[in-house]
């Protein structure tokens, strides 16, 4: 039998647990990966299991509900151990129940007492027995979305009365799909074909559909150790992030401000599209971050970037009227991202987004200065929610003039048929990330 301490199963465990205590789910499972002694085929499976049960965890809480006597009573990982557990017998149909079973009741004699055994075995036998819960049990309209696709109720709400009930469903069936890799690439390098030739060794390589640089790419070996990556030939980026720097009318030579910049995904393509005699300015409130920016613009080969510890609702008088373009990528609730950090559907409040809402006025007012007139100021998030996108720039336009806004347009034209100004990117829309672009021009 497997050794159990270097398991997937039991690795899946620990990173529940650390996510659980405040971790990212991406973050945290690529550290554990590359720490580990696994293969493949198990780096996988731990892959599987971690976020299915991120994507699914209010539905296996559902199913377990009947099975688990004292919930609030039972460690966490006993519950992460049983979430596990179950997920893998109703959504991954090629591992044998007799496997899961077994490997669950082995860790949790490592990692618990007899009792603790005990328990584990005679939950996974009655749900063996009797089977799962029908969610036709669940009355309340919001609450049995909210149980069967696992998102928290209030985003549940917020969909069905912001988008009404046809798009709220097909976003709850998108963001329990698989995310897709993709990686923008840096033209600066080399031509779009020699990279494309280049990952084709390693990778099922398709053009994205809506980003002109970007690639999706099949699932494989870690792309952060094949030469493409280490050369700065590509780098990592969702294809609806990459859409904003393209919306931003940017120009070679121009002098452009990125404001909440860190991990410097936008700054660093901005920064390709300005050319050498343009320069870019990263901020981030804390120097870790900020050094994030430095090493990717460090290993792209990009000489163009400069970057601060900089607060973005701070008061900067010497920058006024300093830049020809801001980039105002806002600290958000970050609903757009369910699919691919799962654990955010879980995290976030209407409150959070009520008061992102408030920091993202404050942000926007003071950086509003800092542009030249007649530049553009993009305002983006990763989130669908209309309190901190449309709401967000109603109101700032409702107390800035000088401003009026653009329609955005992307380089592969798409959602051309729409009637707002802004481009609002859901989920469900091109298997991609939830994102919201805004284009602001300053005129006197």
């Amino acid at each position: 039998m497997t050794n159990q301490n270097n398991s997937a199963r039991n690795l899946a465990v620990d990173i529940l647990e650390k996510i659980d205590e405040g971790s990212f789910s991406n973050i945290q499972l690529n550290q554990d990966i590359k720490s580990s002694s696994l293969i493949d085929i198990d780096k996988n499976l731990l892959t599987e299991i971690v976020y299915g049960v991120l994507q699914h965890r209010l539905t296996l809480d559902f199913y377990l509900a009947d099975y688990i006597r004292k919930p609030e009573m039972t460690p966490r990982w006993v519950i992460n151990l049983l979430r596990t557990a179950v997920f893998q017998m109703e959504f991954l149909d090629r591992v044998p129940d007799f496997a899961i079973f077994n490997e669950s009741i082995e860790i949790a004699k490592l990692r618990g007492n007899d009792g603790i055994r005990k328990m584990v075995t005679g939950v996974l036998r009655s749900y063996q027995r009797n089977g799962k819960p029908s969610f036709d049990s669940i009355k309340n309209p919001v609450e049995k979305l909210s149980t069967q696709y696992s998102v928290a109720p209030w985003i549940v709400d917020q969909m069905l009365y912001e988008l009404g009930e046809e798009k709220c469903f097909s976003i709850l069936k998108s963001i329990n799909q698989p995310s897709h890799l993709a990686v923008r690439i840096n033209r600066w390098n080399k031509t779009h074909a020699d990279i494309i030739k280049d990952l084709e060794y390693e990778y099922t390589v398709t053009t994205s559909a809506i980003a002109k640089d970007g690639l999706r790419l099949s699932r494989g070996a870690s792309i952060s150790d094949t030469r493409s990556y280490i050369d700065g030939d590509l780098t990592v980026q969702d294809e609806s992030a990459m859409l904003v720097a393209e919306t931003m009318h940017l120009e070679k030579g121009q002098k452009v401000l990125d404001a909440c910049a860190a991990p410097g995904g936008k700054t660093t393509q901005i920064a390709t599209m300005i050319g050498e005699t343009g320069e870019v300015t990263g901020w981030d409130i804390y120097q870790k971050r900020v050094q994030l920016i430095q090493d990717n613009a460090q290993r792209m080969h990009l000489d163009n970037v400069k970057t601060e510890v900089q607060d973005a609702i701070a008061s900067r008088e010497d920058l006024d009227e300093s830049f020809d373009r801001i980039l105002v990528d806002a600290p958000c609730s970050g609903i757009g991202l369910m699919r691919r950090k799962p654990e955010i559907r879980y995290l976030k409040s209407k409150k959070d987004s009520s008061d992102l809402h408030q920091l993202q006025l404050k942000i926007l007012d003071n950086i509003a200065k800092m542009l030249k007139v007649g530049g553009v100021l993009t305002y983006s998030t990763c989130t669908i929610l209309r309190k901190e996108n449309q709401e967000t720039i109603e109101k700032f336009l409702a107390i800035h003039p000088e401003f009026e806004q653009l329609k955005v347009e992307t380089a592969k034209k798409i959602k051309q048929n729409r009637d707002e100004l802004s481009l609002n990117i859901y989920p469900d829309d091109f298997e991609s990330d939830g994102f919201f672009i805004a284009n602001l021009k300053k005129v006197k």
